[in-house]
């Protein structure tokens, strides 16, 4: 086996040129042996261990080289668009960074994505090629092909079995590979396009931020600036490759880092995966937190009483390690001793038994992450690096860092390549050498977004504190003003009613009103862990449960407590509780777990028109 790659926090030297296919090349040549992609087939079979199948990064060069050719003969070449919508899947990860190699511009696309924002996306890349995953998507995107208003002409399936009639992705690697063809593949520049990615659609129909090398390049060694990590580290890839997240710590940073990257094709197995693999680093969006937070919590609550005593003691000695860490002191010996010890005895085992046990970082970003989340990972010995930035400035614009600091509930501050400042109005407003180059119209032209002198506008509200750190207030457009003329965020109440276990998810409203009320739902891992522990029957799952007495009346109690901590505008007068968790599958969510507040708005118009009727 090849040595490992790099030191902790020194990532290999990049080829002259930076591009995404000059370090594929490099890892192929100086890391050949070590792995590079991961994934459990379907039949469970693997040539590693607990059925994962591994390809090295020399194996990796080969299988795009193939797939290259394959895709050249349908006619892709520079400066080409091709859809690709299918899990994360090795199929999906190799056709990228193939598409890549040849100069074209491979664009990811939701997997939960409706007909109307396929066929907006299709006519905007202009892309002739589709590469989908089986008979559901085909049905989603033939029309198309008929489509006198959209381009595109051809599918290629990647399910055997399922092509009905279209182009089998298995036949793209099946022919030799022209003798001369390797010479035209990585010629790429910095300044071309590297990817398309479209917003999630939170207020609108999905723009398409473009990305170039340079872009991605800069974020990657950004990042490394910051992170503390093993050689050669794991990630596991459960998001949507649309995710620009997903794309940098999926795709482009394991380029980058000669890393090893773990596929998991649904994130309902995420837990599997985490207790196989053990990562070293681990990011979720708050949501993942948020569930993993609350499974942990309804375990605990099961435990006997002496038990859960000895770990909240150990909870509480980590937590007091981490404020002095935050503070940027060095914790005193006595607690420095008493937390190893802690960690060692009790932390760790509970740890271990979810695979979060070997995480040195852990991460968050997308939307801001409830304060009570963080308190209570750090009670593990886990803090989560909350990270803020766009799609437009490739992901990661500010960040905390075990390295250079943190402030729990902040989102850190800028990395190097990044200026940030607020305006007047509160909009927080970035430049930098990640932000991107524009949106892309149907033209193939990019229409730029920022102002002459380089700075973007975010459309978030936040502050910079005297250090420097950055703290999000909420989204410009989704401040509630009421009837009086107060400003609200909803983000901020919304966290604060979620502080309460049983309150998975909440949305506040009261645009134009005199007072808040508040959408509730149940969270499915632990409100039936509390209310087996008030011996309340579970039988009747989250509807039954919704609608008990006791539930009811500690909901009230949440509600109140939530309130207490609120000024007087901010505070929720009255609430429903819902017996429905939302999901990207139900609308109510984005695919990156954000809420589509005017979706849940129009759905449960008529619950929040009787709240204010009572």
């Amino acid at each position: 086996m090849t040595t490992a790659p790099r030191s902790t926090g020194e990532p290999p030297a990049e080829p002259a040129g930076q591009t995404v296919p000059l370090l594929l090349e490099r890892n192929a040549r100086r890391y050949a042996g070590l792995p590079a992609l991961s994934w459990r087939r379907a039949d469970g079979a693997g040539t590693a261990e607990n059925g994962w199948t591994t390809l090295t990064w020399a194996e990796v060069r080969e299988h795009t080289t193939r797939l290259a050719a394959g895709y050249a003969a349908l006619g892709v070449g520079r400066g080409d668009h091709v859809l690709l919508m299918m899990a994360n899947r090795p199929e999906h990860w190799l056709s990228d960074l193939a598409l890549v190699r040849l100069g074209a511009v491979p664009v990811s696309v939701y997997g939960t994505s409706a007909a109307g924002q396929v066929t907006h996306i299709a006519r905007n890349c202009r892309a002739r090629i589709a590469v989908v995953g089986g008979r559901a998507q085909v049905a989603l995107w033939a029309p198309l092909l008929d489509d006198a208003d959209t381009p595109l002409d051809r599918l290629v399936v990647v399910e055997p079995g399922e092509e009905d009639g279209h182009f089998p992705y298995a036949a793209l690697a099946r022919e030799p590979v022209p003798e001369q063809f390797t010479k035209s593949l990585d010629t790429a520049r910095p300044e071309d396009p590297l990817t398309v990615v479209y917003t999630s659609g939170t207020t609108g129909e999905p723009k398409g931020v473009v990305l170039d090398h340079s872009h991605v390049l800069a974020n990657a060694r950004a990042l490394d600036e910051v992170v503390e990590l093993p050689p050669h580290v794991e990630h596991i890839c459960y998001l949507p490759f649309a995710h620009i997240a997903e794309r940098m710590l999926g795709l482009y940073l394991p380029c980058h880092r000669a890393s090893h990257v773990y596929l998991c094709p649904d994130p309902a197995g995420l837990a599997e995966a985490v207790r196989t693999v053990r990562p070293a680093q681990f990011f979720g969006v708050p949501r993942v937190w948020e569930k993993l937070a609350a499974t942990l919590r309804s375990v605990l609550s099961l435990l006997p009483a002496e038990q859960r005593a000895v770990i909240e003691e150990a909870a509480r000695v980590a937590r007091d390690h981490v404020a002095h860490r935050e503070r940027g002191e060095e914790p005193p010996a006595a607690l420095q001793a008493a937390y190893l010890r802690h960690r060692e005895q009790v932390l760790l085992p509970l740890l271990a038994a979810g695979g979060l046990d070997r995480v040195t970082w852990a991460a968050s970003a997308s939307a801001p992450m409830p304060i009570d989340v963080v308190r209570f990972w750090a009670g593990f010995g886990i803090v989560i690096m909350d990270a803020w930035g766009l799609t437009e400035t490739t992901g990661v614009a500010t960040t905390n860092s075990p390295r250079t600091g943190f402030r729990l509930g902040s989102v850190g501050r800028p990395v190097s390549p990044v200026e940030v400042r607020i305006a007047v109005d509160g909009e927080i407003e970035v430049r930098g050498a990640t932000v991107f180059a524009g949106y892309l119209r149907e033209d193939g032209t990019v229409r730029p977004a920022v102002e002459t002198d380089g700075w973007l506008r975010t459309g978030d509200i936040g502050r910079l504190d005297e250090d420097g750190y950055l703290w999000l207030t909420d989204r410009k457009k989704e401040m509630i003003i009421t009837s009086t003329g107060k400003n609200v965020s909803p983000a901020l109440v919304e966290n604060a009613l979620k502080e309460h276990p049983l309150i998975g998810q909440a949305l506040v409203h009261g645009d134009n009103r005199s007072y808040l009320v508040a959408l509730l739902v149940l969270d499915p891992e632990a409100a039936p862990a509390w209310a087996a522990a008030h011996g309340i029957d579970t039988g009747g799952g989250l509807p039954a449960l919704a609608a008990h007495p006791a539930v009811r009346e500690e909901l009230d109690r949440a509600v109140a407590a939530a309130n207490s901590r609120l000024n007087r505008t901010e505070q929720v007068k009255r609430y429903t509780l819902l017996a429905e968790e939302w999901s990207p599958a139900t609308g109510e969510l984005t695919p990156s777990l954000k809420m589509r507040r005017r979706v849940i708005r129009e759905k449960y118009g008529a619950a929040l028109t009787e709240l204010y009727e009572g």
